[in-house]
């Protein structure tokens, strides 16, 4: 019998997990940005209505495998993924790709959450975000002194006092000088995402001499399968019955 699998996607490694999936199978999104052209699987847009809800659809769908294929902080999806899976006792599996490790000449600052990362860049003048949407809901809190840069997937306008630009990785070694140079940038603020795509702002700072306030990684689930590697997430699905 046919296993049928709900993909919980929003990245780039779920994207490439999306494409090998057939039209049996469900690649779900969140709705933040744009919807991936050119797939055989089902695509489905929006949430679910937290734990309860998934769990409903899982059943309701004759889900056979869970695969929680989303970013690295989204904690929330994640626990709720795997509160579903037991509920509807289905299997969870996740990718889950290693965090950057400091390298020689690496100045990084831990903070466990916003107010840290406020006072970790408190002393900089022109920090660069790249933690997504977060820091448009702090606009009103920009310290006096202080002009914010901010790389988020949507473009917004712009304020007096911060420039919020809409870009997708993955980004390029000489497009990130482009940007430090152009922002003045003194301090990076960076989620630990790892992977390649937007590992290149890492070695920016690295040749210039900044430093980097890093927001931890949350603690997610234990699931019964955990993978490093699309590849080998996918051979592992190639193995189920079909």
């Amino acid at each position: 019998m046919m296993t049928r699998i709900l993909l919980l996607g929003g990245t780039g490694d779920a994207l490439q997990i999306a494409r090998a999936l057939g039209p049996e199978h469900i690649y779900s999104l969140a709705g933040v940005g744009k919807v991936a052209s050119g797939l055989s699987c089902t695509v489905r847009v929006g949430g679910f209505g937290g734990a309860q809800g998934l769990a409903r659809y899982l059943h309701d769908e004759g889900i056979g495998l869970l695969v929680d294929a989303t970013h690295p902080y989204a904690a929330q999806i994640s626990a709720n993924a795997w509160t579903a899976s037991r509920a509807a006792n289905v299997p969870c599996w996740a990718l889950r790709r290693p965090a950057w490790q400091p390298q020689p000449g690496d100045d990084w600052r831990m903070a466990g959450n916003w107010a840290g990362l406020m006072d970790a860049m408190k002393s900089f003048a022109r920090p660069l975000f790249t933690l997504g949407r977060e820091p448009l809901a702090h606009l009103d809190e920009i310290p006096a002194g202080q002009y914010w840069t901010i790389r988020c997937l949507d473009a917004h306008p712009d304020t007096p006092r911060a420039r919020i630009l809409g870009a997708r990785g993955p980004f390029t070694l000489d497009g990130e000088r482009e940007l430090f140079t152009a922002s003045r940038t003194d301090v990076l603020i960076s989620k630990n995402s790892g992977g390649t795509a937007t590992e290149a702002k890492l070695e920016v700072a690295r040749e210039r001499g900044l430093p980097v306030i890093m927001l931890r990684r949350p603690d997610l689930p234990a699931v019964e399968r955990e993978f490093t590697r699309p590849a080998d997430l996918l051979d592992a699905l190639r193995s189920l019955p079909s």
